[in-house]
């Protein structure tokens, strides 16, 4: 099946967004589907305000209308609500075409901790937005319930994944001869992660906080006794997780926190706090500790065994994740050609798991 994704976030950016993106594109590669992107590097675009890193697509709808017509996929996604989402739901129902979103970012919490925009505007945007998507993917039960409660419908669940062989416990990783316990924070640097909650902890040991963005430098002058080791990828970010005695997420805007199976398959226990989200991941397990506060919740964790952690992120599967996100399209009835395109037998896209 030819499918398209639309995405205002895409490489070079690193968010669990792209990430999520690039590995469920590689799976529906292996299995024979033929998926196309749309993404900001193939347009005129400004940096996002607060965020340079982040490219914003400028006149975008008869391009991206031309591209989709050369494409002639038989389904599309619609992966954000930016420039290039907004352009493609436009596309879609200008033709009569079914289409799919995803809820991945709580936008109107990002909004509203730099703006004060009250809430109930920014999730009538949204609301708009998804109301006549076929399939808006969420990515755990409890914001299916959240979010069917502010009026949104056509909810289905969208899991994630990790990579379990670049993610794995490493006996000799080591940060080095810093105090320890060492704490990690692994995400992006700004103000929507409250990642200045955990700098102000009361712990003992070092805090390590790995990644880049717009509150970067602000933090690193206010907590002088942090170590922030810059943006890593792949193998050096791998390290990193293994390296950390607990891996603490401050944020109570995650939708998900791709970041914590990381950590967790990497044979890290995790602290969050009690939110929807980072919550959803490691209740009930060994692997974490859930507390409102995050200091108490972080020190429980420093109990955990390793292996419990390492234990739960290998029943996520990227696979089992790819085949529930082929399930939940919307594909034409006909194609653009007469090829015939139907979802994805439920019992196979739940049942394979690895």
């Amino acid at each position: 099946m030819r499918i398209l994704i639309v995405t205002d976030a895409w490489l070079p950016q690193v968010n669990g967004v792209v990430r999520t993106l690039e590995t469920i594109l590689t799976e529906l590669s292996e299995q024979g589907h033929d998926v196309r992107v749309i993404s900001p590097d193939q347009f005129t675009t400004i940096p996002c305000p607060t965020y340079p890193e982040i490219r914003l697509a400028l006149f975008a709808k008869r391009k991206l209308a031309r591209m989709i017509d050369a494409m002639q996929p038989v389904a599309i996604h619609i992966s954000t609500e930016g420039p290039l989402g907004r352009a493609a739901r436009a596309y879609c129902l200008k033709n009569n075409l079914p289409f799919s979103t995803a809820y991945h970012t709580r936008f109107p919490e990002y909004l509203h901790a730099r703006t004060r925009l009250p809430l109930a505007i920014s999730y009538r945007g949204m609301r708009k937005f998804h109301a006549q998507s076929q399939s808006v993917m969420v990515a755990t039960e409890s914001l299916r319930d959240e979010l069917a409660a502010r009026g949104f419908g056509n909810l289905h669940i969208w899991s994630r994944g990790v990579d379990l062989d670049l993610f794995r416990p490493r006996p000799d990783a080591s940060f080095g001869d810093f105090p320890k316990p060492h704490w990690l924070f692994v995400g992006r640097v700004a103000v929507e992660k409250n990642i200045g909650h955990f700098l102000d902890l009361d712990l003992p040991g070092t805090k390590f906080v790995v990644g880049d963005g717009p509150q970067l430098n602000e933090l690193k002058q206010k907590y002088p006794k942090a170590q922030f080791l810059g943006k890593k990828t792949g193998e050096d970010l791998a390290v990193a997780f293994a390296s950390a005695d607990v891996f603490v997420f401050p944020s109570k805007t995650d939708t998900f926190g791709l970041v914590i199976l990381e950590a967790m398959a990497s044979g890290t226990p995790v602290a969050v706090f009690p939110v929807q989200g980072p919550a959803d991941i490691v209740r009930g397990s060994k692997a974490g500790a859930i507390n409102a506060d995050l200091r108490q919740a972080a020190l429980e964790a420093l109990k955990l065994d390793r292996k419990d952690a390492r234990a739960l992120a290998e029943t996520y599967s990227w696979r089992h994740s790819a085949n529930q996100f082929l399930h939940n399209l919307a594909p034409f009835s006909g194609g653009y050609q007469g090829e015939q395109a139907t979802r994805v037998p439920l019992e196979t896209a739940v049942g394979i798991a690895e």
